[in-house]
């Protein structure tokens, strides 16, 4: 049986998620807690970070990058990279904008100060890198509005990985609490496509302990 080992405060094991999801893929889910960096967790993955995929065969795919692009090889239906090379080059642009750009400047400073600390435990949140995850966020929402003037989603007609990227991030951001909706209305009325979505119910739908979710979250019309 397919397996993913998930945490739910990764964006990037959000996003192989909702990928197996799009693809219509049945899995198993076992949460790990990977900042324990437990040896049979390890013994998948030395670099001891979620998501792991554990494909049919007992083929191992590590990371969200290599799991995302592998199931679309090995599923190509829905197709989430884009039907040319061009497009393809589009999407993975977009990926890397979010995974990189968008978590160091928004994620952890908001999801990591304000959710993910309060669950490992230890030091207390941040009051300046939150302050500075809120003022960054406003910058990519007007970036995904400007997108979506222009393009049905954020990397052409269909949509794709780079909008399930995208929305893994804003989904912890927005949980949160973070995400200033009713000054970017393009940019909700963006998201609100994409967590209406079935794959993006068990997101919307997913609690952390101990800390409850804003009213809105799992609105599907806010």
């Amino acid at each position: 049986m397919r397996v993913l080992y998930y945490h739910c405060l990764s964006p990037f094991a959000r996003k192989a998620r909702v990928v197996l999801k799009e693809k219509g893929l049945d899995f198993d889910e076992i949460v790990v807690r990977d900042w324990e960096r437990p040896d049979e967790f390890l013994a998948l993955n030395p670099a001891g970070d979620v998501p792991v995929l554990v494909d049919e065969g007992d083929r191992v795919i590590c990371g969200a990058t290599p799991i995302c692009e592998y199931l679309d090889e090995a599923y190509p239906k829905p197709g989430l990279l884009g039907p040319d090379p061009v497009t393809r080059a589009e999407v993975r642009r977009l990926v890397d904008w979010f995974d990189h750009k968008f978590f160091a400047e928004v994620t952890v400073n908001s999801a990591g100060e304000k959710l993910t600390k309060r669950v490992r435990g230890g030091s207390a949140p941040d009051s300046r890198a939150i302050r500075a995850g809120r003022a960054n966020v406003h910058i990519h929402l007007q970036y995904i509005a400007w997108l979506t003037e222009r393009r049905t989603w954020l990397a052409g007609d269909a949509l794709s990985l780079a909008d399930l990227t995208a929305a893994c991030h804003l989904s912890l951001v927005d949980y949160a609490g973070d995400v200033p909706w009713e000054d970017h209305p393009l940019a909700k009325d963006w998201y609100a496509r994409v967590k209406s979505r079935p794959s993006f119910r068990p997101i919307v739908n997913e609690v952390i302990p101990g800390i409850p979710a804003p009213a809105h979250y799992a609105d599907l019309d806010f």
